[in-house]
């Protein structure tokens, strides 16, 4: 079975209705542009187009090893010059940083600056999202169907999963938080707990 007809047979049974792939793809897509619309209101307050919210949001859960201009890119489907545009705008709006690798001087780290992290605890997940929530209810298996579907779609593209990195093949428990199987560097709980770009599905 595919991930797709997963979904379809989960809506089907909770509601006892016939529920085909068009009419998921129909209400996934319907989800994507109410988000589409708000973030374009919200981005619009603040001057910002709805990509530099996705640069933002990543940025706010991507790890040490995720934090990189191409790593951006990479994660969003976009290209380098659009992704280096976007940080332009933000850097001059004050919104994201940049600090040296002290290892590779080729390599550029971003991150929130206080008033970036300020921006996304403020805006971000969307209110329209947070309040459609409560009536949904949160978590469940139509949510795990769909996180399942995501993974699905971008194995079949071949792209990187950007999964969490507790939920990661290299992933390796110890005091204090873990290890990284990959790189063997020490890894704090907080950082297992966010966006990676080397993430491989399947917990060890």
């Amino acid at each position: 079975m595919t991930n797709a007809s997963a979904v379809v047979n989960v809506v089907a049974s909770r509601y006892g209705a016939a529920v085909t792939a068009d009419r998921v793809y129909e209400l996934l897509e319907r989800l994507a542009n109410l988000m589409r619309a708000e973030e374009r209101a919200l981005g619009a307050e603040a001057g910002l187009q709805p990509v530099h919210l996705h640069v933002l949001a990543y940025l706010g859960r991507a790890n040490r090893y995720s934090d990189t201009p191409i790593a951006v890119a990479e994660y969003l489907g976009s290209t380098k010059g659009t992704v280096s545009q976007s940080i332009a705008v933000l850097q001059e709006k004050g919104l994201i940083a940049t600090a040296d690798d002290g290892d590779d001087a080729r390599k550029v780290h971003l991150r929130l600056s206080a008033k970036g992290r300020r921006f996304v605890d403020r805006l971000l997940p969307p209110a329209v999202l947070v309040d459609g929530l409560q009536s949904f209810g949160r978590g469940g298996p139509l949510a795990d169907q769909l996180a399942e579907l995501l993974l699905g779609m971008q194995r079949a593209r071949g792209s990187r999963t950007f999964g969490v990195c507790r939920g990661c093949r290299h992933f390796r428990r110890a005091d204090g938080g873990g290890v990284c199987g990959l790189t063997g560097e020490a890894l704090r709980s907080e950082e297992t707990q966010r966006v990676c770009r080397e993430h491989e599905p399947g917990q060890a």
